[in-house]
């Protein structure tokens, strides 16, 4: 297929990122959403769909342009919803997310079709806050599932959900890693190991704990259907659950119990990690349970644990007794 317009080479990307990067359906709808954006008000600015080379002759000052129409929008939407999560850091964030879009897009043109833009690196993303993770306190996170549980009317679905937020405290997985797998993923544990495929689709060897076990064994003793391929955790219809489902659960739950809103199915796999930590656990080692491909993903549980820093410099400075 020949490339001629921007919004041509958008498409094609779309397909690329989905059979040759293997990209999630998250990432693909981030990135495509952004980057629609751009190229929007570029078409706006030129008066029409840019050619395909046109991409690579955007100045700096197109670039920048682009940026404070971004901006202004952003400060619009706040006024006309004040109160909201229209914060200037939250500006900042997706001013920096759409850059960054922009320039994964930029990197395809220029291996797929030799289009390069020296200008878009001279771009400064925005500068962001340090957003450290909030986890649930030991008590609270041993006591999500079984109170969101309880919520439950149907017994058996019950069941369900203690499984499902046993499962994420208890194995650090994010919610999405968790409703991705299969009763047959369960049916292969080896060892108490459960493999996971993560983000970009890396698996990863995650140990059971014996009240994970428990609790999904529990569950699949009333499985409405538990064959080998089906999803582990389903909803009243027998499809995979939807993640919006096990949201609101916890939302509720949070609501009852009088948490703060970052009391989230995420704020479990913080606390799997946080707890780790703060029990001496190794951060290389939370750094693959939790499928990071970076350790600095990994290291923002040591800024977030104060207590834990200072434990570590009253027993490692030599002056601390002092």
């Amino acid at each position: 297929m020949t490339i001629h317009t921007a919004h041509e080479a958008l498409t094609a990307w779309q397909d690329w990122l989905t059979h040759e990067k293997r990209a999630s359906k998250a990432t693909r709808t981030a990135y495509l959403h952004d980057v629609s954006l751009a190229l929007g008000f570029f078409s706006r600015h030129f008066g029409g769909d840019l050619p395909l080379e046109a991409l690579g002759k955007l100045t700096l000052a197109d670039f920048r342009s682009w940026l404070a129409h971004e901006t202004n929008r952003a400060e619009k939407m706040a006024r006309l919803h004040p109160g909201s999560r229209h914060t200037p850091d939250g500006h900042a964030r997706s001013r920096a997310r759409r850059i960054s879009a922009l320039r994964a897009f930029y990197r395809y043109l220029e291996k797929e079709h030799r289009i390069t833009n020296p200008a878009l690196t001279l771009l400064r993303s925005p500068r962001l806050k340090t957003r450290l993770p909030r986890p649930l306190t030991p008590e609270t996170a041993r006591t999500a599932p079984d109170g969101i549980a309880d919520q439950t009317a149907d017994g058996h679905f019950a069941l369900r959900d203690a499984a499902l937020f046993t499962l994420l405290y208890g194995t650090g997985l994010r919610i999405s890693e968790g409703l991705s797998l299969n009763v047959g993923d369960v049916e292969r544990i080896s060892d108490d190991i459960l493999f996971v495929t993560g983000k970009g689709g890396k698996e990863r060897a995650v140990p059971v704990l014996p009240a994970v076990r428990d609790a999904l064994g529990r569950w699949l003793a009333v499985h409405p259907s538990p064959h080998a391929s089906a999803p582990l955790f389903c909803g009243v219809r027998g499809g995979r659950l939807n993640p919006g489902v096990a949201q609101r659960a916890m939302r509720q739950w949070r609501l009852m119990e009088g948490l703060p809103d970052s009391a989230t199915p995420h704020a479990l796999r913080h606390a799997f990690a946080s707890h780790l930590l703060q029990n001496g656990a190794d951060l290389r080692a939370i750094q693959e349970l939790l499928g990071h491909a970076s350790l600095s993903s990994t290291q923002i549980y040591t800024l977030a644990d104060e207590h834990h820093l200072m434990e570590v410099w009253q027993k490692a400075h030599p002056r601390a007794d002092r």
